[in-house]
């Protein structure tokens, strides 16, 4: 991808992360521009949650730096996280909340009251289809349900970023179908989506711009088109992973 900092509301430069001897990343240098779903591919064990886990300002990097709408985040953690909005995977939920009651709770957490916090309930409410479950308990919904809820606390505060890990998966296809119009519609409005994913079909339907690491190494750079070469995705990705199952 092109050096325009400028445009770009993901950076990474140089990422690496060690445990002891073991390598998860080494080197991994993208960016994410505004306006832009971005899947980031891989089989299992890549390095791609790593990766997500050191832009989110989870883990630290043993080395490089990883920039969220112009802020780095081993720096400046709680000024970048203002301005993301992460679902990870199976993201954790409190059972016992409803979906109205748990989405105040983030809300109070994002320092969010009075009508700002009003009408981005509202906002998610309908945007992700709620209303049915609303004051019903997380713990009785169904996983397609539970996942809306975890992508409506990602949304809450507006955030310029959102980053999704591995966001369809166990879904049935009419539940993918609702989450990918929520991604979507979110980065038409001047957004940045990084999508991890080892699910090829995600790439077809939602990516404008494909980013693969295999054995924590960035093999890959630039849109689905070029990826697939003539080839097909599936031939490609074994290619580039080097037959690593996903």
């Amino acid at each position: 991808m092109a050096d325009d900092s400028d445009a770009a509301l993901i950076v990474c430069k140089g990422l690496s992360k060690y445990y002891g001897p073991f390598t998860a990343i080494e080197n991994v240098s993208f960016q994410v521009k505004r306006g832009s779903i971005t899947a980031f591919l891989g089989p299992n064990g890549a390095g791609k949650s790593t990766t997500m886990k050191i832009l989110t300002g989870y883990l630290a990097p043993s080395a490089g730096t990883a920039i969220i709408a112009g802020h780095d985040m081993t720096t400046e953690r709680l000024e970048g996280s203002e301005g993301l909005g992460y679902l990870s995977e199976n993201g954790p939920l409190y059972p016992d909340m409803t979906p109205a009651g748990y989405l105040r709770y983030i809300a109070a957490i994002r320092r969010m009251d009075g009508s700002k916090r009003d009408e981005a309930l509202d906002r998610m409410l309908h945007a992700c289809q709620l209303e049915e479950v609303w004051n019903k308990s997380i713990r009785k919904l169904s996983k397609g349900f539970r996942q809306r809820v975890g992508l409506a606390q990602a949304m809450l505060h507006d955030p310029d970023v959102l980053i999704l890990d591995e966001p369809t998966a166990g879904l049935d296809p009419n539940q993918i179908q609702v989450v990918r119009d929520l991604i979507k519609s979110f980065a038409q409005k001047h957004k940045a989506v990084l999508l991890s994913t080892h699910i090829l079909q995600e790439v077809e339907a939602l990516a404008d711009h494909v980013l693969l690491i295999s054995e924590g190494k960035l093999r890959f750079d630039g849109t689905p088109k070029d990826l697939a070469a003539g080839e097909g995705l599936e031939a490609r990705f074994r290619e580039l992973t080097k037959g690593v199952a996903a």
